[in-house]
């Protein structure tokens, strides 16, 4: 008598299991929220550019001997700190000093020559005031003592001479500075003008730089730049631009620039590397990582996000040039828009999404 209703009750349990399924299914999942990073755009109207140099004097001197002769003494080395007028180097003087022994000799004969000829000359005269003599006579003792005066003035400007170059035996620096090379060792024959030693100023410094001949179209002397020392950069100065070379290297395309410091630390020291950096105003221009960048069906894309509905939607973008890591809009994004730049290729139309503090610029 029982089975009747154990009949009756299963389709009721089949009837609640169904509706129980239909209410599962009506329901929608719920939507996934996903964080990004992402950044405002804030067009630059500025570009910061850095090119490498040292340290030059901006003052140096190729010291030379202006005689022929062979170098006795070279009393500095590279590094060396020398003083105005101190001797640096010598030649052998044995020549030299022969010569002003032979012009004091000269001289010392000429002017005996002299007093002969002004003694003859006064006896002429007397001669010819007595009328013992005639003024012929009288007008060649005349001639005799000037010629014998004009021999004076020449054995005294050669004995100047040869004493004039037994000085330049002697080699010195008009100016403080240090010895930056050398070119002629103890013993060896050096001609008129070859460089025994080379001195630069080391009060007056500079920085040298090679900048790429498109980038110099906007300079001119005066043009500001911030010298930093590469090997503490923390340690910098100001500079300006002293020189610019007229035209391109030929090989390397860049023209040299010259910089003069301004109140320099004691640790940009000749020879140190440095790092010379300017701001130049550029066009404004939008630059975004190479991640923000969705390539879809051929075209460029970016995700930009809505803050009012906190979702994103793709914007079709022009680009102007890549690099390395960036890349340049020319067209399709205005300043103050927020995009994406990470995690492009996971993302759907319309997805709502999150900023994480601290992840959004």
């Amino acid at each position: 008598m029982r089975w009747p209703r154990i009949l009756l009750l299963v389709p009721a349990l089949f009837a609640i299991a169904a509706l129980a399924a239909c209410s599962k299914s009506d329901e929608k999942p719920p939507e996934i929220v996903r964080p990004v990073l992402s950044m405002v755009i804030e067009p630059q109207t500025t570009q910061t550019f850095g090119f490498a140099g040292s340290i030059e004097p901006q003052v140096s001197a190729d010291l030379a001997f202006r005689l022929l002769g062979r170098v006795v003494s070279r009393d500095v080395k590279v590094g060396d700190i020398v003083s105005k007028g101190t001797t640096i180097a010598t030649l052998d003087p044995t020549a030299l000093e022969l010569a002003v022994q032979a012009a004091k000799a000269e001289l010392s004969n000429a002017e005996a020559q002299f007093t002969n000829a002004a003694a003859s000359e006064d006896r002429q005269r007397q001669l010819l005031a007595a009328a013992n003599t005639s003024q012929a006579v009288f007008d060649a003792a005349q001639q005799a003592r000037q010629a014998a005066e004009a021999g004076v003035e020449r054995a005294k400007a050669a004995l100047a001479k040869s004493q004039e170059q037994l000085g330049y035996a002697r080699l010195f620096s008009d100016f403080d500075g240090v010895v930056t090379a050398t070119g002629a060792e103890v013993g060896q024959t050096v001609s008129a003008g070859q460089t025994i030693v080379t001195v630069a100023r080391s009060d007056l410094r500079e920085a040298v730089v090679d900048i790429p001949d498109q980038l110099t179209g906007d300079l001119a002397v005066g043009t500001p730049f911030e010298v930093i020392l590469q090997s503490l950069p923390s340690i910098q100065t100001k500079a300006t631009l002293r020189e610019i070379a007229p035209q391109a290297d030929a090989s390397t395309r860049s023209r040299r620039v010259r910089l003069t410091l301004t109140d320099p630390p004691q640790a940009f020291r000749l020879g140190s590397t440095v790092t010379a950096t300017r701001v130049a105003k550029v066009s404004p221009t939008i630059e975004l990582p190479l991640s923000a960048l969705l390539q879809k069906n051929g075209s460029d894309k970016v995700w930009i996000v809505d803050e009012q509905t906190s979702s994103v939607s793709t914007r079709d973008v022009k680009i102007a040039s890549k690099s390395g890591a960036s890349f340049i809009v020319a067209e399709g994004l205005e300043a103050g828009m927020r995009v994406v730049t990470a995690g492009v290729h996971s993302l759907v139309e319309g997805q709502k999404v999150k900023i994480p503090q601290g992840g959004a610029s």
